[in-house]
Order: C-alpha cells, then structure tokens, then sequence
C-alpha cells in the first residue's frame, strides 16, 4: 500500500525537510494548497497521516484537528514550538497520536511516522470515506452531509441516490441506471419511488442551499452539478 502523509506546516523550510526525509523513505508527502482550505485538501488528498502543526494562519491547528476528527479517525501527529503542557493536552483530548515539540530530529519524526502508519494500518484499517461537493462533506460511512456547521441525514435510498449523481457529478445519470443500480444493492425501488426520495433529497439539500444542486434533464435523468 502507498502510503500518503498530509504536511500542514507553514515554515517553508520545515516542509520541505520534512517532504524530502518522507520520500526518501518511499512515503508520499503533500501539503495544502491554501491555509484556508485544509479540510478541503485533506478530504481531496486522502492521506493516511497528518502532520499538523499548532501555529498556523488564519485557523490554528487545534481547529484543523477538530475538523478532520469530524470526519475521519486518520492518524494526526501534532509539531509546535511551544512548550506549555496544556497544549500537549489539548492535542491529546482532541485526538492527536502523537505530539512532537519542536526543534526536532527528522529522523526521530520520520521513525514515530512509520510507527504510527504499522501500527494503525497493519490490520488494514484506512481513512474515513468521505467526500466533497460544493462545499458540502459527504460522509459514506455515517450517511450524511455536513456544510457550513450545518448537518442533515438521509434516508439509504436518498444517500445513494446522492452518492451514485456525486460520482458522476457533471454528467448526466440516467433514470434507468438510478433503478436499476438500487435494485443491484437490495433497495425496492420502481419509477415512481425513486420520483419521491430525489424530491425528498432536493428538500434536504435545500437546508444546505444545495436544492439547486442536482437538476432534472428532461427525458434524460439527473446532473449532480458543481459550482
């Protein structure tokens, strides 16, 4: 299995160290492309680690590390160059797996990375899977949505219907495929029903201002649609 570790640190020279001293060891190693966005580049990486450091831009890394935790039981290491004990506390309550202070040895990190990635994968165990829509979560394994601190559930019918219209977002899903594709995973579904759980699904959506979100195609079927 390739392994991916997601870098949030803002110290150019830090990250590249840190980037270089992964690969060297055959890990992958990426970081956010915007400091106000890392729970966007998190649920777009899919990383099987966190590097997280506690002084960040805009959100510090306490608040990165309760959004993740929302969604995903991911490994999350924490760095920081300070030294209170509340804070190695906090990473613990929060649900950090590690907290290293810094400055630190590269090879000791790289060492607790590789120990936490055996211990936490060695059974198999991955990332939450979870997706993202115009700036909704999309959590497959607890079935709901989450955007803006807004929260709402959905039936099993009304998420796969979500699910299968997202995985092809942008493209035109047929009504025949709908069925036949609820039929495939044991859903009693005819022409009708699925006509009632896609108007019930746009009501839900609507809470999150998604309702415009998946339009009809006239004769054709559904667009989940991005914007």
């Amino acid at each position: 299995m390739d392994m991916k570790v997601y870098i949030v640190e803002d110290d150019p020279a830090i990250y590249q160290a840190l980037k270089e001293g992964l690969q060297k060891w055959g890990l992958e190693a990426v970081g956010p492309e915007s400091f106000q966005e890392i729970l966007t580049g998190f649920m777009e990486q899919k990383p099987h680690l966190v590097i997280m450091d506690i002084q960040l831009p805009v959100y510090d890394g306490f608040h990165w590390c309760r959004e993740i935790r929302s969604i995903s039981k991911v490994p999350i290491i924490f760095l920081s160059s300070r030294d209170h004990p509340m804070d190695m506390v906090m990473a613990m309550q929060m649900g950090a797996d590690d907290y290293v202070q810094k400055p630190f040895h590269s090879d000791v990190l790289i060492a607790k990375i590789q120990a936490t990635l055996r211990r936490v994968y060695s059974y198999g165990e991955e990332s939450s899977d979870v997706k993202e829509w115009n700036g909704a979560v999309i959590d497959l394994k607890r079935g709901l949505i989450r955007r803006d601190e807004r929260e709402v559930e959905l039936t099993k019918n009304e998420f796969f219907i979500l699910s299968v219209l997202v995985d092809a977002k942008d493209e035109i899903v047929s009504r025949d495929e709908l069925i036949r594709k609820l039929w495939d995973d044991e859903r009693f579904v005819n022409d009708n029903t699925l006509t009632v759980n896609v108007t019930r699904l746009r009501q839900k959506l609507a809470e999150l201002d998604l309702g415009d979100a998946i339009i009809t195609k006239k004769g054709l079927g559904y667009v989940a649609v991005t914007f």
